[in-house]
């Protein structure tokens, strides 16, 4: 799985390295931390682009943020495509949840699916709170899930 950083520089080491070692500079910068993970999905033709974030966010002092993309053809409807991102933020946010409690930093899951019944992705809306609530993780939602909604977006657009 390779991940880089919003420069574009491919990160050569595992991820789980990666960020101990953004978590340790950080916390020796005397910046307090907060790990938001989500991911957003574009559709373009028969592919369908994915992107996942792992954003830090810098208390009172801005964020930065790992990225991991993909590509699938299989045809997915809007709820197995809400879902499948759920289970991909899950994913990362499972691999990194015990680092982050040993360095006591926060972590948010955030899914790109609306609160509004009007909106397609509202149909996953239960299931996605549901696994990840389940899992122990902090859930949010549109309009809070900046980290799938925007920031994950931005890559896939």
């Amino acid at each position: 799985m390779t991940w880089r950083k919003f420069s574009g520089e491919v990160i050569q080491t595992p991820i789980l390295e990666e960020v101990e070692a953004a978590i340790e500079r950080e916390t020796n910068l005397g910046n307090k931390l907060k790990v938001c993970i989500g991911t957003d999905s574009q559709v373009k033709g028969s592919v369908t682009d994915f992107a996942t974030v792992i954003v830090f966010i810098r208390e009172q002092r801005g964020a930065f943020m790992f990225i991991h993309q993909e590509r699938t053809s299989q045809k997915m409807s809007i709820k197995e495509r809400m879902l499948y991102e759920v289970q991909k933020s899950i994913d990362i946010a499972y691999k990194l949840c015990d680092l982050l409690d040993l360095y006591d930093v926060g972590l948010e899951v955030h899914a790109d699916i609306n609160t509004n019944p009007m909106f397609k992705s509202n149909a996953a809306l239960h299931e996605a709170m549901g696994y990840i609530l389940s899992m122990g993780f902090v859930f949010k939602a549109k309009p809070e899930a900046f980290a799938s909604s925007c920031c994950a977006n931005k890559m896939v657009q």
